[in-house]
């Protein structure tokens, strides 16, 4: 099928009604306060509905980024909204040293899905790391001597808090402060680095089951079934970070499952709260070692959230999301591949509906912002990597919608380009 042969079908809402403009006498928005942190494009998003947001001025925008994979359900889905409201009605938070119903029956719901003995509640995928970590060095004084290092790949990414970045690569906060010890990386997909990289000290291998920032990088299934059986043989802890590929992002509620693998520790966020900040922590077997306070808290797992992730999860669960997810992860995989080839760019990967489309060159961010004037909300990962997380409800019809405008977007760089060497230096 010719990309550029598409057309908008009468049954498609190609875009939405433009949304209210704000009230006339609304304050000016400033963003002299804001501290500063990654770089943030000047729309002021306004409203969400499932796969579009529209911004202050009523322009629509059709969203492949679902704030990095958060909005699982898109914006603003009905059962979200549903159940916090009636949540908040009735407890947001009793405390952090009392249960609420919503976190006991998260909790088990949890457990009971995902295999696993005993689930803690946090608020970020960073912070799900850092007790991943904690968990796996107490398992370490247990169990192994007094072990409590750490192996890592390279380029993985497991949150931004001090200890989460010391088990990341590269460590985009050096320069303000210093790793920690304990941990060491080796290259992602390389089963003998890894063996190598193992001695007496070593508690845990701690691995995304794909490589998000690094540019969707999925595991090998030959490699992540090697790693697997390399901790069952050394005898130490395999810890899975599925922040990012939790949740049914790969088509299945977990990505380990696509890998018929089984970890020890899991890491779960983003799109466990659906939007809102919710994490969670699994664990199995001997991995349960955690003692009263060793992963303590401020506000985790709080009724509102408990509320919010129990909707996303009673939803994925439903019958025929996981394969909806796959089908439509196909629709967008093959649409890419199209696109790639139509203007001679590298492979597309990944799983579910998380992709990347490599780039030949260094053109990710200035696609991206010829993406937003054509209102596709896009975001680039590495310099040379565009990457898609749309929805995990999002339409065929959205899908071809954005593959209409990303074509124009390239469209809109080519002629840039063109343009720029045009021009006499």
């Amino acid at each position: 099928m010719n990309l550029f042969n598409l057309r908008r079908s009468a049954t498609v809402v190609a875009e939405p009604p433009r949304a209210p403009l704000a009230e006339p006498d609304a304050a000016p928005l400033s963003r002299k306060r804001l501290m500063p942190s990654a770089e943030r494009a000047p729309q002021v998003f306004v409203r969400g509905q499932g796969s579009w947001l529209w911004d202050s001025e009523g322009q629509a925008y059709l969203d492949f980024t679902q704030g990095c994979a958060v909005n699982s359900l898109g914006h603003s889905p009905s059962v979200l909204v549903k159940a916090l409201g009636n949540q908040a009605q009735a407890l947001i938070n009793p405390g952090a040293g009392f249960h609420s119903r919503g976190l006991l029956t998260l909790v088990e719901r949890l457990c009971q899905s995902t295999g696993s003995d005993q689930a803690y509640l946090l608020n970020s995928g960073a912070e799900a790391c850092e007790g991943a970590i904690k968990l796996a060095r107490k398992w370490g004084q247990l169990h192994r001597n007094g072990a409590y290092h750490i192996i890592t790949a390279s380029q993985g990414c497991h949150g931004r808090s001090l200890g989460a970045l010391s088990a990341s690569d590269p460590l985009p906060c050096n320069r303000c402060e210093p790793g920690l010890p304990g941990f060491s990386k080796v290259p992602f997909n390389d089963l003998a680095a890894l063996h190598a990289a193992v001695d007496s000290r070593t508690v845990a291998i701690m691995l995304e089951p794909i490589q998000g920032e690094a540019g969707v990088i999925p595991a090998t299934r030959a490699y992540l079934k090697g790693v697997e059986q390399l901790c069952r043989e050394l005898g130490i802890l395999l810890i899975l970070d599925e922040v990012q590929t939790g949740i049914g992002r790969c088509g299945a509620l977990l990505a380990e499952q696509t890998y018929d693998v089984r970890a020890d520790i899991i890491t779960l966020g983003k799109g466990l709260g659906g939007g809102v900040p919710l994490a969670a922590l699994l664990a199995r077997g001997t991995a349960c070692c955690a003692g009263p306070g060793e992963l303590e808290g401020s506000h985790h797992g709080n009724a509102l959230m408990s509320a919010a992730g129990l909707a996303v999860l009673e939803t994925v669960l439903e019958p025929g999301f996981f394969a909806q997810v796959q089908d439509s992860g196909r629709h967008l995989r093959d649409g890419l591949s199209r696109l790639a080839g139509r203007y001679g760019q590298g492979e597309v990967r990944g799983q579910g509906l998380l992709w990347a489309l490599q780039l030949q060159h260094e053109l990710a961010q200035e696609l991206v912002k010829a993406a937003l004037d054509e209102g596709l909300l896009l975001n680039a990962p590495q310099a040379d990597v565009v990457r898609f997380s749309p929805a995990l409800t999002v339409s065929k019809g959205n899908i071809d919608e954005m593959l209409l405008r990303l074509s124009r977007a390239f469209a809109r760089l080519h002629a840039q380009l063109k343009e720029r060497r045009e021009v006499p230096a």
